[in-house]
């Protein structure tokens, strides 16, 4: 079956089905299922309605490559989850990667910036979980090898440059000054609008490519073995951003 595939979510907090469209034909799958389904049917691109966020556009999603479709975002389904600081709510997929956990990034320790989610693929990780070695464990989150993606949501408003200056003085450090222009890059993919509360960004790592989403749904890649291994640092390293974070990444 070709052509494009819809994947409509109710709007309550509990998805148990989700109904799948193709050429008129109508299949069911669980959230669990959503890209072998698509892939089964052969579709492009899956629509996804629900996401924490009461306006959210339907999003897109490559079925084939497991990568958002050009000019589309990324993919959201499952039961929500609970950032408890915060009280933003994680879907339990994410661009096809399922939630390992979530934390809010706290400036001096008391005011809440936004929370952040670490999305993972279960079958990757699998080798790792089974171990039962926190150290393999963290070191595996350190390698950019194993895919992921960061999702950030704003817990309060903030200055477009306030937002970029932290995470480029978080990154520069771990860098050992080689590929510095790639900051500048990063820099140039958010858009010269303020955050405001509830505003969402994801940042999908795979290997040496780091493909950001900025919060007005804008996509842009970055490719650097160096950028990417920095950025792990900043979310899973011994000083994480967000211990929280890091902790629930660790125990998910």
């Amino acid at each position: 079956v070709a052509g494009r595939c819809r994947f409509l979510t109710s709007s309550s907090s509990t998805v148990e089905h989700v109904a799948v469209r193709a050429n008129k034909k109508a299949f069911f799958s669980t959230p669990a299922n959503l890209g072998a389904a698509a892939l089964c049917l052969g579709a492009a691109t899956i629509i996804v309605q629900q996401n924490s966020s009461p306006n959210h556009q339907p999003t897109l999603l490559d079925a084939r490559r497991g990568a958002p479709a050009i000019g589309g975002e990324v993919i959201y389904s499952g039961t929500p989850v609970k950032e408890p600081s915060t009280g933003i709510l994680f879907p339990q997929l994410c661009n096809g990667l399922y939630l390992a956990g979530c934390g809010v990034r706290a400036k001096w320790g008391l005011i809440k910036v936004y929370a952040v989610g670490t999305y993972m693929d279960p079958l990757a990780m699998s080798a790792v979980k089974t171990s039962k070695d926190p150290a393999i464990l963290e070191k595996a989150l350190l390698d950019p090898t194993y895919p992921r993606t960061i999702r950030i949501v704003m817990a309060r408003g903030l200055s477009v440059d306030k937002f970029t200056s932290a995470i480029i003085e978080a990154v520069e450090p771990r860098m050992n000054g080689q590929d510095l222009e790639k900051l500048d890059e990063f820099k140039a993919l958010m858009p010269p609008v303020d955050l405001i509360k509830g505003a969402e960004m994801e940042m999908t790592i795979r290997g040496d490519t780091l493909l950001f989403k900025n919060p007005t749904g804008g996509v842009g890649t970055i490719r650097s073995r160096l950028f990417t291994e920095a950025m792990c640092d900043v979310y899973y390293g011994a000083d994480a951003v967000s211990p929280s974070h890091k902790e629930a990444v660790l125990a998910g």
